[in-house]
């Protein structure tokens, strides 16, 4: 039999400029060689200088690089700075970035310490004002963000489209002798609006380093066609997401579905799950989401992996079910300790396994694993560290002698 080798799957690397986002001597970089950085965007009221602190650190330190903050209002805008303090006192250095709509040539120019403590604005052209008014709305936020060298996300929005320029291209597509689909001209009104508002910004003299670019929709192939044309227009990097990805299941598969097709092509620079909590859960399940598909695909490592069976007939016992989410939750709630104590940890590869037909080699497979016994099986857990079988475990307290030799694995290995 004649094998020939098969290539490993690589996600593709495209060429886009890195911009800066930076808060003091913290700089998330974003784009170019940069990693793919995780966004995710507070749902507190801004005014509520506290909460919304204490938010933006619970999604920093579930792993989210850049927070979102809704800036709408005076009140709102007076409250970025003494969220930024409250942030710095808690030794949470996230970068910030300002959401405007309608208003934020206003708030950008009436508040200018609101202005220079956000890292990042973000603007909607479709919502900057009509006619006359848009070039010097947006011109206005424009020349904040040159003034306090800050980073600018321009993002287009299919439910806040600028309708000017959608009706021209709408008029233009009903001259042609064989008009395109209106979904056709929608797709093309998106990137013309993102593309048209960063050359605008440049000639304004912004620099192109500082522009990145969304173009947001809410349907999985919607979102695919867009970003792998707009990727062909332009070199800026690009925020990936879809604009509402909906609840618990649902959005978890449509936004990873469509947002591993878009990072295996090499398009997106940063991403963001925009997930509707369920009644009652964290808003970190979102940012818990967007790492888990950008350590599925390889391209980065955020926590240690838990590898486990999803168990059958023969694992009756939900021992190893109970022992695999004690491991991830552990694993989980120390890394933001673990980051500058134990630098590597992320990668590290932990698996619990439920019989004796996968449970070994799987736990070979991994840095450390156990294989519980099944249904019918001896009561005895081998332990596999390396590669090697370690030592076998016995008795009442597998799970927390399991625990304290993974902790041991962890110090030896990484401290």
């Amino acid at each position: 039999m004649d094998v020939k080798p098969i290539a490993f799957a690589v996600p593709s690397v495209r060429n886009t400029l890195q911009a800066r986002v930076a808060w003091g001597d913290h700089v998330v970089t974003v784009g170019g060689d940069a990693p793919v950085r995780v966004q995710s965007m507070t749902n507190t009221d801004t005014e509520d200088a506290i909460g919304t602190a204490i938010q933006v650190k619970e999604l920093a330190m579930a792993g989210s690089e850049l927070v979102r903050i809704t800036v709408n209002t005076p009140e709102a805008a007076q409250a970025v700075p003494h969220i930024r303090e409250q942030l710095d006192r808690m030794d949470v250095h996230v970068p910030l970035i300002g959401d405007f709509h309608y208003n934020g040539h206003r708030l950008l120019t009436d508040y200018p310490a609101c202005a220079k403590a956000l890292s990042k604005y973000r603007i909607n052209p479709g919502n900057v004002g009509k006619g006359d008014k848009h070039d010097k709305q947006f011109g206005q936020m424009i020349e904040a963000a040159i003034r306090y060298d800050k980073a600018v996300r321009i993002g287009v929005n299919w439910g806040s489209m600028d309708q000017e320029l959608l009706a021209s291209l709408m008029d233009a597509n009903a001259k042609r002798p064989q008009p395109f689909e209106a979904k056709q001209v929608m797709y093309e009104a998106l990137i013309t609006s993102a593309v048209d508002s960063a050359k605008l910004a440049e000639r304004m003299g912004l620099a192109p380093q500082q522009i990145l670019l969304s173009c947001k929709v809410s349907s999985v192939q919607d979102l695919i066609a867009v970003y792998r044309e707009l990727a062909k227009r332009c070199n800026y990097a690009l925020h990936l997401g879809l604009t509402e990805a909906g609840m618990g299941v649902r959005g978890t598969v449509a936004s990873a579905t469509a947002l591993s097709i878009l990072l295996q092509e090499g398009i997106g620079d940063t991403i963001r799950v925009s997930l509707t909590p369920e009644p009652g859960e964290s808003r970190t399940q979102e940012v818990v989401i967007a790492a888990e598909i950008l350590q599925a695909l390889g391209m980065r490592s955020f926590v240690p992996s838990v590898t486990a069976c999803p168990g059958c007939g023969r694992t009756t016992s939900t021992t190893f079910q109970e022992m695999a989410k004690s491991i991830d939750d552990y694993l989980r709630g120390q890394m933001p300790v673990w980051k500058s104590k134990y630098p590597g940890v992320e990668g590290l590869k932990v698996a619990v396994m439920g019989c004796i037909v996968n449970g070994p080699g799987e736990s070979k497979h991994a840095d450390i694993g156990i294989s519980l016994p099944g249904s019918g099986e001896a009561p005895a857990a081998p332990v596999f560290i390396d590669g090697e079988k370690a030592m076998t475990l016995r008795g009442e307290h597998i799970a927390q002698e399991f625990h304290q030799i993974v902790e041991n694995y962890i110090e030896k290995r990484f401290g």
